[in-house]
């Protein structure tokens, strides 16, 4: 039986509106999607009241994907 693998995604080196396939199926997976329908939110890690790391789940192939970046997101602001 194969594991999960879990991937990391910086999402300061995304162009674009922040959406990316998952690494491992090619689901694609976007900020603007709310149906839960490619991927499940699992976890949001926030430190000093700022979002440091978001934990989803591929619904398709069920991979982890870490997604770091935002700190330099809110730079850019």
């Amino acid at each position: 039986m194969e594991k999960n693998k879990s991937f990391i995604i910086d999402l300061s080196k995304i162009k674009g509106s922040g959406e990316f396939k998952c690494p491992k199926c090619g689901t694609k997976i976007s900020p603007d999607d709310q149906s839960e329908e490619a991927y499940t939110i699992l976890e949001p890690i926030v430190k000093e009241d700022r979002l440091e790391k978001v934990i989803l789940q591929c619904n398709m192939c069920g991979s982890k994907i870490s997604l770091i970046g935002f700190r330099a997101l809110g730079k850019l602001d």
